[in-house]
């Protein structure tokens, strides 16, 4: 199968696009390179048959005539890069990605896996765990942009094009690309280049959580059954045993890193997105699913990751692994303009 990997050069597509390889998928990769220079490790770069360099709000037909399926990761990716400008995170995640499978059907490309989250459910305040039945209730500009596109290419579903929504939890786990505006990932780094692993809120918040390998697992499953069993379906990617409040992730984390202590920043308060999810219906559906970490191996692979490539404080708190500040520099460089278009 001839697979579009949209945002492939990014924290989950650099790691998803060789686990694709691997399993003969062929992968045309488009990404805009805003992140192509923010590196920690050794890049595996087999795996891509062809890459664009491409904002998606520039894509044609012509990028995706061939293909089978498009993987769609390309999204302006987290929370606070979403307030960034809500109107961009509207015209990025949601137009764009509509645009996408617009094109995709004048391409012929019949499969569309559509990387949601989690976030859309917002807050569980009723208590209990929250299925893909559950109300959304999006709290963040990118949270909405998830929900709007899932009811846009919803609607487009038909004998010619079939979309699936996997609503990830929220990922972890290491990646050349680094983030490190992710809970998990910011909770080990803390702890590596400091001996305190900081907490910005209360840590009574509920999190999903999935490490970005099984979210290409969770990739492979939805791509290699029949479409029907997946098409204009929706399905929450994790384990329930990964549903983790913030503060006992901060406390594993000071387990497995030497000599380090949980903290909290000054002022914390309780963090408003609070869910408990279901993956039940993963399970049922999708028994070819099988995720193969914890959040627990997860902490201990950044730990070793951390301390292998030297990352350190000042590299922890630049612009390199925390996506808004990357942009925001890109855009001081007068390499950006304000509409996160790449200039001459």
């Amino acid at each position: 199968m001839r697979v579009v990997v949209t945002g492939n050069l990014g924290y989950v597509g650099t790691v998803m696009t060789p686990m694709l390889s691997e399993r003969e998928f062929e992968v045309w990769g488009i990404d805009t390179g805003f992140y192509r220079d923010c590196i920690l490790g050794p890049i595996d770069r087999t795996g891509v048959a062809r890459q664009v360099q491409r904002d998606l709000r520039e894509l044609t037909a012509d990028d995706l005539r061939g293909a089978d399926a498009i993987v769609h990761l390309g999204a302006l990716s987290n929370d606070p890069t979403g307030e960034l400008n809500p109107r961009l995170t509207d015209d990025i995640n949601l137009k764009a990605s509509v645009r996408l499978a617009e094109l995709a059907k004048q391409a012929g490309v019949h499969r569309f896996v559509f990387a949601s989250s989690c976030s859309i459910y917002g807050s569980s305040a009723a208590g209990g765990q929250l299925d893909e039945t559950s109300e959304m209730n999006p709290l963040t500009a990118y949270a909405r942009s998830k929900v709007d596109t899932e009811r846009a290419l919803s609607r487009m579903a038909d004998d010619r094009f079939s979309p699936t929504f996997l609503r990830n939890g929220t990922a972890y786990g290491y990646s050349p690309r680094l983030r490190v505006d992710l809970v998990v990932n910011n909770l080990v780094a803390w702890a590596v280049t400091t001996g305190k692993v900081t907490l910005m809120s209360d840590g009574r918040a509920w999190r999903p959580l999935v490490h970005i390998q099984d979210m290409t697992r969770a990739v492979i499953a939805a791509l290699s059954v029949p479409r029907e069993r997946v098409h204009d379906q929706a399905f929450n990617v994790g384990r329930e045993e990964d549903n983790w409040q913030v503060r006992d992730i901060a406390e594993s984390v000071a387990k497995v890193v030497p000599a380090s202590t949980v903290a909290f920043a000054e002022g914390v308060s309780a963090d408003a997105r609070n869910y408990n999810v279901s993956f039940a219906k993963i399970r049922r559906v999708l028994p070819e699913f099988q995720p193969q970490w914890s959040v627990e191996l997860g902490i201990v692979e950044l730990y070793e990751a951390f301390r292998k490539f030297a990352l350190d404080y000042e590299r922890f708190d630049g612009r390199e692994f925390t996506r808004l500040k990357q942009l925001l520099h890109l855009i001081q460089e007068h390499r950006l303009d304000d509409q996160l278009m790449w200039l001459p």
